[in-house]
């Protein structure tokens, strides 16, 4: 589990194809090892990954094929800049909000522009996550914990303060570049709930009831 705080700037030292899928070594930049051990979860672009070896200046970590196929990762190469946090503490301040670390789908970037000292983006989401997303919640967006000002008919929009654009990859997204995405864990959650399974009564908690106290986005 993850809050979405990016902790350092990291860097893909190398991709090898391994027997269908591929491994990662990354540079981990300036975030600290010291007590990272084989089995821990870093997030990398907002991507839970596995720590299968410690390189001394960074870690290594293998992709699965389904990982590969809802995410961005395919296209890393050497020299990809990436967002770094690592598992969060009992004891850690829970500053952004909780991230499980795996990306729900990939989204566009359809525009981006200055608005006074912030960066406002306008981005594109798919079909199937639009109805998790609400004016003023959670969106986590390459790993960052963001909020979204408002709803468009295809996405939403943010805006980057100057902190975490100098502080994470959001700087250098342009229009027309993707983005990994990670809706708020509690929409989804509640969905499930709220869906009758074979012999089960439906809850007399409503999508409706939920929208109007506030809970949900009403647009579909």
């Amino acid at each position: 589990m993850f809050t979405g705080i990016i902790e350092a700037l990291g860097t893909i030292s190398s991709v090898e194809s391994v027997a269908g899928d591929i491994r990662l070594t990354i540079h981990t930049g300036s975030l600290d090892l010291a007590d990272v051990k084989l089995g821990d979860s870093i997030a990398t672009n907002g991507v839970c990954l596995t720590v299968v070896g410690l390189t001394g200046s960074g870690f290594v970590a293998d992709v699965s094929r389904e990982s590969l196929a809802h995410t961005r990762i395919g296209e890393w190469q050497s020299g990809t800049r990436v967002n770094l946090e690592k598992a969060l503490l009992p004891t850690t301040r829970l500053g952004g909000h909780m991230v499980s670390g795996h990306v729900d789908g990939v989204g566009k970037v359809i525009s981006r522009q200055a608005d006074a000292r912030s960066i406002r983006f306008e981005v594109e989401a798919p079909q199937e996550l639009r109805r998790y997303i609400a004016a003023k919640g959670s969106i986590t967006v390459d790993g960052v914990s963001l909020t979204a000002n408002d709803l468009t008919s295809n996405g939403f929009t943010l805006n980057i303060v100057p902190h975490t654009a100098a502080e994470t990859t959001l700087i250098s997204i342009q229009a027309g570049d993707q983005v990994h995405l990670e809706v708020d864990m509690i929409a989804r959650y509640l969905e499930q709930l709220l869906t009758p399974r074979n012999g089960e009564s439906k809850s007399n908690i409503t999508t409706a009831f939920l929208a109007e106290h506030g809970f949900m986005n009403r647009s579909r």
